[in-house]
């Protein structure tokens, strides 16, 4: 049997649920996909793959909690960004954190879950999260009187997702990638504020 380190049995597993879900992060960003499975996130803790089973029942089960933990970590930042200022500054501020996501870990993560073979209830509960991440972009819009908040922020999260594509890309590319990715960004918050602020 395992050694518990921690105060109580349900601290100890919390602290190694945080443990394999750091590590499965590491492995995402290290081998892809394809290298993610639960004996490879065990080896990175220590932990036999059976010990591993205890918290995901399978790789698609661990692709499914790190977006848990993940997506309302952004969530949060986007309603931060947009507490202040006025109109055109908290959508600036929308724009600009969901274009830095393309730069953290956890955008790979996404685009493994968008490869990945996930079971309906899975893809119906990423849908759900990804609301979260629009929700501060229709309440700006919402409370400056646009008549259909909802309409619009998925329209602009649509220019963001573009913005974010290009990042992405750019980013792969190697050469010149800082300018182009000032040019990207400049020009993707500029169109996502005409777009948003125009339609009301």
């Amino acid at each position: 049997m395992p050694r518990i380190s921690a105060a109580t049995v349900a601290d100890h597993r919390a602290s190694q649920h945080a443990a394999l879900l750091a590590a499965a992060m590491e492995v995402l960003a290290a081998e892809g996909p394809a290298g993610l499975t639960p004996a490879a996130v065990g080896a990175r803790v220590g932990l036999a793959r059976s010990s591993v089973y205890r918290y995901f029942s399978s790789t698609a089960d661990i692709l499914a909690q790190l977006v848990e933990d993940a997506i309302p970590r952004w969530a949060d930042r986007l309603v931060t960004a947009t507490r202040d200022g006025g109109l055109e500054e908290r959508v600036r501020a929308f724009g600009a954190v969901s274009l830095a996501f393309v730069t953290s870990p956890d955008h790979a993560l996404l685009r493994a879950v968008a490869a990945a073979d996930l079971p309906a209830e899975c893809r119906h509960r990423l849908d759900q999260l990804h609301e979260t991440m629009i929700e501060p972009l229709r309440g700006l819009l919402a409370e400056a009187g646009e008549p259909h908040p909802d309409l619009v922020a998925h329209l602009g999260w649509s220019i963001l997702g573009e913005g974010r594509r290009r990042l992405a890309a750019c980013a792969e590319s190697g050469a010149d990638a800082d300018a182009d990715a000032e040019v990207i960004t400049a020009t993707t918050l500029d169109v996502l504020c005409r777009a948003v602020l125009s339609a009301r």
